[in-house]
């Protein structure tokens, strides 16, 4: 394969993930919280993403999903977009992907190692967990024990459940991707 057309195949490999970004806010379930986000995949394909691509092609993946929702294209979860959605109480669960995206790819490893990729998707998730729940806090004005009880308990399992699964089937996505 050439040196262009391997470029263009990791262009066109980008553009389809951050497009199952998109299409992983879709993919919810409502948690009976008031104004709470729903329970998405959307992180179990950026921890997809995070785990397959370097960092610059794993922060440009998301970047592109995030300006996609800051102009106003319902990519965010519940299909809702712009500005407003990233500065809400429940934002900062959207915009900790950035650094989740960076995060990971700097602490895995070039090679894949299933124990080191499972523990870095751990740490990924809850990065997200506690950065969304602090920003919460800050803005809801809630104590510790009420926002870990609202933004960290609710999510924090099935968020594990989907590191571990993603960590364990990069292998097959690195034989289809290469």
């Amino acid at each position: 394969m050439t040196e262009q057309s391997n470029k263009t195949k990791r262009l066109v490999v980008s553009a389809l993930f951050a497009a199952l970004l998109c299409i992983g806010a879709y993919i919810s379930v409502p948690l009976p919280i008031p104004g709470a986000p729903h329970i998405t995949m959307i992180n179990f394909v950026l921890l997809l993403i995070a785990l397959l691509f370097n960092v610059g092609e794993s922060f440009l993946i998301v970047a592109v999903w995030m300006l996609l929702g800051v102009v106003g294209i319902p990519v965010f979860i519940g299909g809702k977009g712009g500005i407003g959605y990233l500065i809400q109480p429940w934002g900062a669960y959207t915009w900790a992907f950035i650094v989740v995206a960076v995060l990971i790819p700097l602490i895995r490893g070039k090679s894949y190692n299933r124990i080191r990729y499972t523990i870095s998707a751990v740490i990924g998730v809850i990065v997200i967990d506690i950065i969304g729940m602090i920003y919460l806090m800050a803005m809801s004005h809630y104590d510790l024990v009420t926002g870990f009880a609202m933004g960290f308990a609710p999510f924090i399992v099935l968020d594990l459940v989907k590191a571990v699964v993603a960590a364990q089937i990069i292998p097959a996505f690195k034989k289809v991707l290469n």
